[in-house]
């Protein structure tokens, strides 16, 4: 127990108080921004889902563990973790899998814009499980996101596209359960079991994949990848704990304007006419939900 004061106690100077919401907010803004660059990451190499997989979550691994040694929590966040950090981790590499492999088989526009249904999954979990307040502008939000989620995988069906659009839906939905569970199990520790979601796949790749075929340019591009990730992980993680399930969500899809303006400025990718006309839709929905509410409505 007296490690586990500490910890807080030590979290607590180094982020500032956990409760704090601005805090979470700019935790949060952070990690989407971080992740916007993924897509560039996993398509701007010849290597495949499996490849990118190991590769990344071998760097990740490595940057995430030495950033805990470095604040001297290794037991508290990786001995003491506990069964919660053990489901969010199994809940997070099922979320990795398929957030990879999603990006190799439809557009970094469809990946980013698809993962903004996690509003509307994450806070109806929550509010199922733990009775916290969606909000109507949450609700509302969500709805228009899943709305605007479906004119765009409409234009997947039929084509190749439609397995990497399903498997960004599933990944969505793979975040939001993890954001809840942070919000069930708020003492569970962030870095940790996003170390452990990485190393619990790695022996997929080598199973299903061949990692160290690859050039070392490429392994270069992904240890980059994988200090990206790490960062996104555990600030996303960190910012989720200090404010309501929905919002966090709702935070995390700034990605979404983001990843594709960057999938074209720098691979020069051209969304479907159904994305261009989707996209408006998730984005009004996402600041409808995210605009700021007066001090009575805002609940958690």
């Amino acid at each position: 127990m007296s490690d586990v004061n500490a910890s807080r106690r030590e979290e607590s100077g180094y982020f500032g108080r956990r409760q704090s919401p601005l805090l979470g907010v700019f935790l949060v803004v952070t990690s989407a921004v971080t992740f916007s660059t993924a897509g560039l990451f996993t398509k701007g190499v010849t290597a495949g889902s499996w490849e990118v997989i190991f590769w990344r979550g071998v760097f990740a691994v490595s940057f995430t563990i030495g950033w805990i040694c470095l604040r001297q929590r290794f037991r508290s966040e990786v001995l003491l973790m506990g069964w919660s950090g053990a489901a969010i981790a199994v809940v997070g590499a099922a979320g990795t899998a398929a957030f990879i492999a999603s990006f190799k088989l439809t557009s970094i526009a469809n990946v980013s814009l698809i993962y903004a249904v996690a509003p509307l999954i994450s806070a109806l979990l929550a509010w199922l499980w733990i009775a916290e307040p969606a909000g109507r502008r949450v609700i509302w939000g969500g709805i228009g996101a899943l709305i605007g989620v479906a004119i765009i995988v409409s234009g997947s069906l039929g084509g190749v596209s439609l397995k990497g659009d399903l498997l960004a839906l599933f990944m969505a939905c793979m975040m939001a359960l993890m954001m809840v569970l942070y919000r069930v199990h708020p003492e569970t520790p962030g870095a940790g079991p996003m170390a452990l979601s990485s190393v619990l796949l790695l022996p997929f790749c080598m199973v299903f994949g061949a990692p160290f075929v690859l050039p070392i340019s490429e392994i270069i591009i992904l240890a980059a990848f994988g200090l990206i990730f790490a960062i996104a992980s555990v600030t996303l993680v960190e910012g989720v704990r200090r404010i309501p399930a929905g919002q966090a969500a709702l935070l995390s899809t700034l990605e979404v304007p983001l990843a594709p303006v960057l999938a074209f400025v720098v691979l020069a990718e051209i969304p479907a006419v159904q994305t261009m006309i989707g996209a408006p839709l998730v984005l009004v929905a996402i600041v409808l939900a995210a605009w700021p509410q007066q001090p009575h409505q805002i609940s958690g």
